[in-house]
Protein backbone atom coordinates (compact mmCIF):
# COMPACT_ATOMS: atom_id res chain seq x y z
CA UNK A 1 0.00 0.00 0.00
CA UNK A 2 0.86 3.35 -1.25
CA UNK A 3 0.35 7.11 0.57
CA UNK A 4 0.44 9.69 -1.86
CA UNK A 5 0.59 13.48 -1.45
CA UNK A 6 0.40 15.90 -4.12
CA UNK A 7 1.36 19.16 -2.31
CA UNK A 8 -0.25 22.59 -4.12
CA UNK A 9 1.07 25.94 -3.49
CA UNK A 10 -2.02 27.80 -4.20
CA UNK A 11 -2.42 31.60 -6.01
CA UNK A 12 -2.78 33.58 -3.14
CA UNK A 13 -6.42 33.58 -2.28
CA UNK A 14 -6.71 30.58 -4.31
CA UNK A 15 -6.98 27.80 -1.74
CA UNK A 16 -9.96 27.64 -1.51
CA UNK A 17 -10.64 26.87 -5.43
CA UNK A 18 -8.25 23.78 -5.11
CA UNK A 19 -10.13 22.52 -2.01
CA UNK A 20 -13.25 22.46 -3.95
CA UNK A 21 -12.17 20.69 -6.68
CA UNK A 22 -10.44 17.87 -4.63
CA UNK A 23 -13.70 17.38 -2.82
CA UNK A 24 -15.77 17.14 -5.53
CA UNK A 25 -13.69 14.65 -7.52
CA UNK A 26 -13.00 12.76 -4.42
CA UNK A 27 -16.09 10.47 -5.11
CA UNK A 28 -14.85 9.76 -8.23
CA UNK A 29 -11.30 8.77 -7.15
CA UNK A 30 -12.24 6.45 -4.58
CA UNK A 31 -14.45 4.46 -7.40
CA UNK A 32 -10.96 4.47 -9.12
CA UNK A 33 -9.87 2.32 -5.95
CA UNK A 34 -7.69 5.31 -4.25
CA UNK A 35 -8.75 5.26 -0.15
CA UNK A 36 -8.65 7.30 2.54
CA UNK A 37 -8.50 10.68 0.63
CA UNK A 38 -7.96 13.74 2.84
CA UNK A 39 -7.42 17.23 1.02
CA UNK A 40 -5.98 19.40 3.83
CA UNK A 41 -4.84 23.10 4.10
CA UNK A 42 -1.74 24.95 5.94
CA UNK A 43 -2.44 26.09 9.20
CA UNK A 44 1.15 27.17 10.32
CA UNK A 45 3.08 26.64 7.25
CA UNK A 46 3.51 28.14 3.55
CA UNK A 47 0.70 30.11 2.99
CA UNK A 48 -1.84 28.79 0.46
CA UNK A 49 -0.81 24.95 0.59
CA UNK A 50 -3.21 22.64 -0.02
CA UNK A 51 -2.17 18.44 0.39
CA UNK A 52 -4.49 15.50 -1.38
CA UNK A 53 -3.84 12.81 0.34
CA UNK A 54 -4.57 9.49 -1.05
CA UNK A 55 -3.61 5.86 -0.65
CA UNK A 56 -3.46 3.21 -3.29
CA UNK A 57 -3.01 -0.10 -3.58
CA UNK A 58 -0.26 -0.08 -6.31
CA UNK A 59 2.12 2.39 -8.32
CA UNK A 60 0.91 0.70 -11.48
CA UNK A 61 -2.79 1.64 -10.39
CA UNK A 62 -2.31 5.16 -9.83
CA UNK A 63 -0.48 5.45 -12.62
CA UNK A 64 -3.12 4.08 -14.28
CA UNK A 65 -5.55 6.29 -12.83
CA UNK A 66 -3.35 9.52 -13.11
CA UNK A 67 -3.11 8.82 -16.70
CA UNK A 68 -6.80 8.45 -17.15
CA UNK A 69 -7.64 10.80 -14.48
CA UNK A 70 -9.91 13.15 -16.23
CA UNK A 71 -11.02 11.34 -19.11
CA UNK A 72 -14.73 11.23 -17.32
CA UNK A 73 -16.60 14.31 -18.52
CA UNK A 74 -17.59 14.92 -14.63
CA UNK A 75 -14.43 14.97 -13.75
CA UNK A 76 -12.93 16.62 -16.81
CA UNK A 77 -15.51 19.74 -15.84
CA UNK A 78 -15.28 19.88 -11.83
CA UNK A 79 -11.10 19.82 -12.91
CA UNK A 80 -11.68 21.94 -15.70
CA UNK A 81 -8.96 25.39 -15.12
CA UNK A 82 -7.67 24.14 -11.64
CA UNK A 83 -4.05 25.14 -12.56
CA UNK A 84 -4.81 28.56 -13.17
CA UNK A 85 -5.28 28.36 -9.29
CA UNK A 86 -1.72 26.84 -9.11
CA UNK A 87 1.40 28.20 -8.59
CA UNK A 88 3.48 25.28 -7.98
CA UNK A 89 4.06 21.84 -6.05
CA UNK A 90 5.11 18.23 -5.33
CA UNK A 91 4.46 14.69 -5.17
CA UNK A 92 5.30 12.65 -1.91
CA UNK A 93 4.94 9.12 -2.23
CA UNK A 94 5.32 6.65 0.62
CA UNK A 95 5.23 2.52 0.77
CA UNK A 96 3.20 2.04 3.74
CA UNK A 97 5.28 -0.51 6.02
Amino acid sequence: MYLIRDVFRAKPGRAKNLVSAFKQAAPFMEAEGFKNIKVMTDIVATYWTVVLQQEVESLDLFEKNLKGATTKPQVAEIMKGYMDNVEGGHREIFKLE
